[in-house]
């Protein structure tokens, strides 16, 4: 999942940015309003948390100008202010959430989970491919029952190859979900963690999951017909 932190706070955006890193999240950080407005129209990103409070233009214009444009991003807003009325404001012109400073990452957490789990396609539940399983919530995955250890970009990977079953990916969808703007991947980049999940997830277990779709991308299927 991509998400994109509007934060003008550098201390507090480099805080919330390695915590969610580490829960696998591909996370874009902006500091003022006018940037965080032009890349949440820019790129599609699976949630937007936007502070009100910043230079440029604020986080209620900014939200309110994505809904105008007719983008449905889900945007938890977080604010110094915790009145009802500012609560009331940021919720009608079109937030999802709305967290007041100072809050605990883990509340933060818990309210990107709860809202991606009624927005879109992201589902909380284990998710399965003929024997390969991935649990969401403690990462953990597993293989006809063997427990497999991957790197934070090869869960990642796994897992939004998982939630696209069935379905070609490009290597651009994949570097636009996985991969954050300033990690700036080199252009093999998808082809060799490709490789790096076959070994994992495929080599010894028999049946193939991850198919090559020759000059499109990749899709994750049961099957062994290409």
């Amino acid at each position: 999942m991509r998400i994109l932190l509007v934060e003008d706070d550098k201390k507090l955006a480099g805080y919330l940015q390695k915590g969610l890193v580490e829960e696998q999240y591909a996370v874009d950080v902006y500091h003022d309003g006018l940037s965080g407005l032009y890349w949440a129209r820019e790129f599609q990103y699976d949630l937007i948390i936007l502070d009100i409070m910043l230079p440029g233009k604020d986080g209620m214009a900014v939200c309110q100008e994505l809904r105008e444009r007719n983008i449905l991003t889900p945007v938890i807003m977080l604010t110094a202010r915790d009145s009802v009325q500012d609560k009331i404001k940021g919720l009608n012109i079109g937030a999802d959430d709305y967290l007041a400073k100072p809050f605990s990452f883990d509340e933060l957490l818990a309210r990107i989970r709860a809202l991606l789990r009624r927005t879109q396609s992201y589902k909380g539940q284990t998710l399965k491919v003929a024997d390969l399983e991935l649990d969401p919530v403690s990462h953990q995955v597993t293989r006809a029952g063997k427990e497999i250890t991957l790197t934070g970009k090869e869960y990642a990977l796994l897992e939004y190859l998982m939630r696209s079953k069935g379905r070609v990916v490009t290597e651009t969808n994949i570097i636009d979900h996985v991969w954050d703007m300033q990690s700036e991947p080199f252009t093999n980049v998808v082809s060799v963690y490709i490789h790096y999940l076959r070994n994992k997830v495929e080599k010894g277990f028999g049946k193939k999951l991850i198919h090559t779709v020759r000059t499109l991308g990749y899709v994750m299927k049961e099957d062994d017909d290409d």
